[in-house]
C-alpha cells in the first residue's frame, strides 16, 4: 500500500542540518569559531588572526553569534574600551565537529588547493 501522506522535503525549513547551514553557513562564521576555539580574544586580536575580514563583517559576525548563544561578550569599562570575546558552552559544542572537518581539510590541503586554484582561474 502506497502512502498517500505529502513528502516533506529533505532541507525542509525545520530541518536541523538546514538551521545548522543557516547558522554557520556564511563566509565569515567558521572562521570566527575557529579562531575563538583557541581562547578568548580581543576585537583586535580576531582582526588580525583573520585575515581579509572588515571591521564590518567582523562585527556582524559576532553580533549574530551573540545572539545565537554562540558566543559571549565582555565590554570592559576602561579608556580605551576592551571587549573580549569567547565561545559559551553552547559554541564550545558546535565547534567539535567544526574541529572534525578542519582535521579532515588539513589531511587533504593537496586537494583543496587544487580545487581553490581551479575556482579561482575560473572566476577571472
Amino acid at each position: 500500500m502506497v502512502s498517500q501522506k505529502k513528502q516533506e522535503p529533505l532541507l525542509d525549513i525545520d530541518c536541523p542540518v538546514r538551521q545548522l547551514i543557516n547558522i554557520v553557513g556564511d563566509k565569515w562564521t567558521l572562521p570566527v569559531l575557529y579562531v575563538l576555539k583557541q581562547d578568548t580574544k580581543r576585537y583586535s586580536e580576531l582582526q588580525r588572526e583573520i585575515p581579509g575580514i572588515s571591521k564590518k563583517m567582523l562585527t556582524q559576525t559576532l553580533r549574530r553569534l551573540e545572539s545565537n548563544n554562540i558566543v559571549k561578550r565582555k565590554v570592559y569599562p576602561v579608556i580605551p574600551p576592551k571587549t573580549e570575546y569567547n565561545l559559551t558552552i553552547f559554541g564550545k559544542k558546535l565547534i567539535e565537529p567544526i574541529e572534525v572537518l578542519a582535521d579532515w581539510a588539513w589531511d587533504h590541503q593537496k586537494e583543496l588547493k587544487i580545487i581553490c586554484n581551479r575556482r579561482y582561474k575560473n572566476a577571472q
